[in-house]
């Protein structure tokens, strides 16, 4: 199951996640029967949820017996197991609920899965919608090809660490971790306090220099894990380590010639705002 996403619907917060193996999407129940009858709170959605689920099962709703539960993020920030249904389960549903919203849903339903089944189909679509997110948050488009070019990079990356044995996680993180204090200085967690961000993406608020060098130490460790075939995660944290460095170099470099520092404490909040600073000018 991939990692949940939040999908909007007339302004309602949707949960959803994307089961890979089955490819369909799965929906938060209670958040989709909040959307459809204007519950004011979760509390009240869940209660409606809760009834309308017992008569479903006492009409012999069949569809029910198969429903699953995912931990997902509730209201008050924690991870809860809420009930979810595929789009099939969820039409049925649908039509036990009165409410004017209903059509306008399956249409948006529809919209949803095929968006990522087209996605599925063809990788190039989840690139452009990603291009035209960041220019909606007034990213230059400069820095947004270094952004996607650093998407692909990481990719190559985590599918070599897969390849090594690497456990996603806990040891990507580790390694990850490893990259940065080699050619930053810190850590990704360092880093990110020393941009003031707290669950943002880091490489959301770094600047292009930065983004750069980061792809350096990413795709030179890439290459050596390639040519040293690592078998152990200490072996692959050594490589880590000679990839990070190889961009701690460049970075000590750069920093040389330009006579200032190349990590900064600027983040996303802040290029924004040079970037309406210069549409602004005169």
């Amino acid at each position: 199951m991939s990692k949940n996403q939040i999908q909007i619907f007339e302004s309602k917060r949707i949960r959803t996640a994307w089961d890979e193996a089955n490819e369909e999407w799965l929906f938060s129940v209670v958040d989709v029967v909040g959307a459809l009858t204007e519950q004011p709170t979760p509390r009240g959605a869940s209660n409606y949820w809760a009834k309308l689920k017992e008569r479903l099962i006492a009409e012999g709703f069949q569809l029910l017996t198969n429903c699953q539960q995912l931990k997902m993020k509730a209201a008050d920030g924690k991870m809860r197991l809420t009930d979810v249904a595929n789009t099939e389960q969820l039409l049925r549903i649908i039509q036990s609920i009165p409410s004017p919203k209903a059509e306008p849903f399956k249409m948006w339903l529809a919209s949803v899965g095929r968006e990522r089944i087209d996605e599925v189909i063809d990788p190039e679509l989840i690139i452009d919608r990603a291009l035209e997110t960041y220019l909606k948050k007034g990213y230059s488009r400069e820095w947004i090809n270094q952004r996607l070019q650093a998407i692909q990079v990481r990719k190559e990356l985590t599918d070599e660490w897969q390849d090594r044995g690497v456990k996603k996680g806990i040891e990507y993180a580790i390694l990850t971790d490893e990259i940065s204090k080699a050619w930053s200085g810190m850590t990704t967690r360092q880093y990110k306090s020393h941009k003031g961000l707290k669950k943002e993406n880091l490489r959301d608020n770094m600047s292009t220099l930065e983004l750069v060098l980061n792809i350096l130490a990413e795709a030179t460790t890439t290459e050596i894990s390639k040519e040293q075939k690592p078998e152990t995660f200490e072996e692959n944290m050594q490589v880590a380590k000679s990839g990070g460095e190889v961009a701690g170099i460049a970075r000590i470099e750069a920093e040389k010639r330009t006579g200032k520092p190349v990590i900064t404490s600027k983040n996303n909040a802040d290029f924004g705002k040079l970037i309406t600073d210069l549409i602004d000018m005169p």
